[in-house]
């Protein structure tokens, strides 16, 4: 059982997934950085100083923050698109460079020939 579970930690795609995850979670403290710390306080101040955060509703002996709600709404918004770009952005890098088009038949060759020897000619 040691040596199945050794060779499943070995595997690549298992240490791919454990990579992902670290980076993950740093590009998810940089996103929220910029949504937290950037975005939402540009926004709050367009609308006139509100701070999301702390936007609440009091229903009887409940309150509602419907400020976390905003703000973890704009929070997936900017880590969607921030996402979409750094994938778009490798796929963009991965496409393999077009081939180069085919050489023309040997008949069109010898006629291009013939063609540019008669342009020099005239000259």
């Amino acid at each position: 059982m040691l040596k199945e579970f050794r060779d499943f930690i070995k595997r690549g795609n298992v240490l791919d997934l454990a990579v992902a995850v670290i980076i993950g979670a740093a590009f998810s403290a940089i996103v929220n950085s910029l949504a937290n710390d950037i975005i939402l306080p540009l926004i709050g101040v367009l609308l006139g100083g509100i701070d999301f955060t702390y936007l609440t509703l009091q229903v009887g002996d409940a309150t509602i923050r419907y400020g976390q709600f905003i703000q973890a709404v704009v929070d997936f918004i900017v880590i969607a698109f921030a996402i979409f770009m750094l994938i778009r952005t490798i796929n963009k890098l991965q496409q393999p460079a077009p081939p180069p088009p085919p050489a023309p038949p040997a008949e069109v060759q010898l006629l291009t020939e013939i063609r540019n020897l008669l342009q020099e000619q005239r000259r």
